[in-house]
């Protein structure tokens, strides 16, 4: 029997790293959590195409995100302005979001998870992580001002809804309180994706588009696109009691939220925990071989 007493505890053992319970992060190579590494793998994947999606594929996908959100801010002022009860609004919002899932379009709050990781695992750039956010985020902007135009001039029972509504968005001005809910905003929307791409089960990724929109309307947190429409609503009447630099004052800090609520407590806290694989893609991008 080997007397493990007198061994040199300097001296390695020829075992590699346990990634255990003592270890900060897992071993490079271990698959302790295989829903997990497959989840990595499939945002990996996704943001890479995302990030080096031609033009007008990128353009088109957005616009056509904001015309799906626009549905769901279509009967979501449909059903306010006939029960006056902003939760039952509420309830039927999340249409939008079933359209934006079942469309393959995006909006820019979903690709602050997606894109990132595809990034921080070195199968994109920061330019075209840029590039995407901020074409995603005009082209979203552009649909949801055709749609508000549509719905204004379509449904005029609906402007004085459509007035009140966009009113409170735009006069939320920058204070902590408006900051928080942008975060919130951010947090919910990329933990949505995060849940979607856990899974390939189109009927499991419904339950959190359904669930998590209706949180963001409900709760009336700050999200820099849907409550751009609201605004783009209100303004359409002729009858806002604001303007377009109150929108974009509102759009700027709601953005700036959202991105934090995002980045920093969604996908860099979601990333620590992928931290192996993370340095597996980034060796493997470096040394030029595939995974």
């Amino acid at each position: 029997m080997i007397d493990t007493m007198d061994q040199d505890p300097d001296e390695p053992s020829g075992r590699p790293p346990s990634g255990g319970s003592r270890d900060v992060t897992s071993a490079i190579g271990a698959r302790e959590e295989p829903e997990i590494e497959d989840a990595f793998d499939r945002l990996v994947s996704e943001g890479r195409d995302r990030l080096s999606r031609p033009l007008l594929s990128l353009l088109t996908t957005a616009f056509v995100g904001g015309l799906d959100v626009g549905i769901g801010v279509l009967i979501y002022l449909v059903v306010r302005a006939e029960t006056g009860n902003p939760l039952i609004a509420a309830a039927v919002f999340p249409i939008g979001f079933v359209a934006l899932l079942l469309a393959r379009s995006e909006l820019f709050t979903e690709n602050f998870l997606v894109p990132v990781t595809a990034v921080v695992a070195r199968e994109g750039t920061v330019v075209e992580l840029l590039r995407l956010w901020v074409l995603s985020l005009a082209a979203n902007l552009l649909g949801g001002f055709v749609m508000a135009g549509m719905i204004v001039v379509a449904l005029p029972d609906v402007r004085a809804t459509a007035v009140e509504t966009g009113s409170h968005y735009a006069h939320l001005g920058v204070t902590w309180q408006s900051f928080f809910l942008a975060v919130l905003a951010g947090l919910a929307i990329t933990v949505l994706t995060r849940m979607q791409h856990a899974t390939d089960s189109l009927g499991v990724q419904l339950v959190p588009a359904v669930l998590l929109s209706f949180v963001l309307v409900a709760a009336q947190l700050f999200h820099s696109v849907l409550d751009s429409i609201f605004i783009f609503a209100g303004l359409l009447t002729g009858d806002a009691t604001y303007g377009y630099g109150d929108w974009a004052v509102a759009l700027g800090w709601s953005a700036f939220g959202n991105l934090v609520g995002g980045l920093v407590l969604v996908t860099a806290v979601r990333l620590l925990r992928v931290g192996h694989r993370v340095k597996e893609e980034r060796e493997s991008a470096a040394s030029g071989t595939p995974d």
